[in-house]
């Protein structure tokens, strides 16, 4: 945690910009996904600000992070009982294995690297021999979310439509080479839902399909065929 004032309170600042209510959700859906999985010992890949990290500990998992970098340098807290530096795209058994690990959390991070190297970083997931693998990446296929919330001193409703992006192409981010910008999104016409689901069942076997509607995802729980 940074311990400067000013650098607190930007950081502050970009936690709350980063967690808004809809995302929130999101993070949950990731440790609820594990509830009934036989699982203890979890690798996290890319766990960002470290919410997911709090609430895994807190639920009692032990929790080992992988990201590209380290927390301290990103002026990041850690809750994790072990930090690996690393990219998605290296890991492997000499990164982690099933021996260490029985569950692999990568949520929103696949998105971020080429497509066409998708199934490369599958293929090095699968070979560490981890058994389940928690995967997410962004939904945009038709779907529409309506909620309604009255009390005696407020109302207030949330709507989202999404539609026709079947019909639509996902366009390549004008800096390919940074790691932030999406590089592709489920749902457009060029990424269908079914071509994905196709991609992972050849390296696994997809036991739970599952959405989250604010932060419009896609979650594949999966086990590990090469751990059968």
């Amino acid at each position: 945690m940074p311990n400067d004032a000013d650098d607190l309170a930007a950081y502050q600042r970009r936690w709350h910009d980063y967690y808004s209510e809809k995302r929130i959700v999101h993070q949950w859906m990731q440790v609820h996904l594990l509830d009934d999985l036989p699982v203890r010992r979890v690798l996290e890949i890319g766990p960002y600000y470290g919410l997911v990290t709090a609430m895994l500990e807190n639920a009692g998992y032990h929790t080992t992070t992988l990201d590209v970098e380290t927390a301290e340098r990103a002026g990041l807290p850690s809750q994790a009982t072990a930090a690996l530096t690393g990219d998605v795209r290296s890991i492997g058994p000499d990164v982690a294995s099933g021996d260490d690990f029985d569950v692999m959390l990568c949520c929103e991070t696949l998105e971020h690297i080429p497509y066409g190297q998708v199934g490369g970083v599958l293929d090095r997931m699968a070979s560490t021999r981890i058994r389940y693998l928690i995967l997410s990446v962004p939904y945009m296929g038709s779907q529409l979310t309506f909620q309604l919330y009255i009390n005696g001193a407020v109302a207030r409703k949330y709507t989202s439509l999404k539609k026709f992006m079947g019909f639509k192409s996902f366009s390549d981010p004008e800096d390919m080479e940074s790691w932030e910008p999406h590089k592709w999104e489920i749902g457009y016409r060029n990424y269908p839902l079914p071509d994905f689901q196709a991609l992972v069942a050849e390296r696994y076997r997809i036991l739970r399909t599952e959405f989250t509607a604010g932060c419009r995802s896609v979650f594949l729980v999966c086990e590990n065929r090469a751990a059968l």
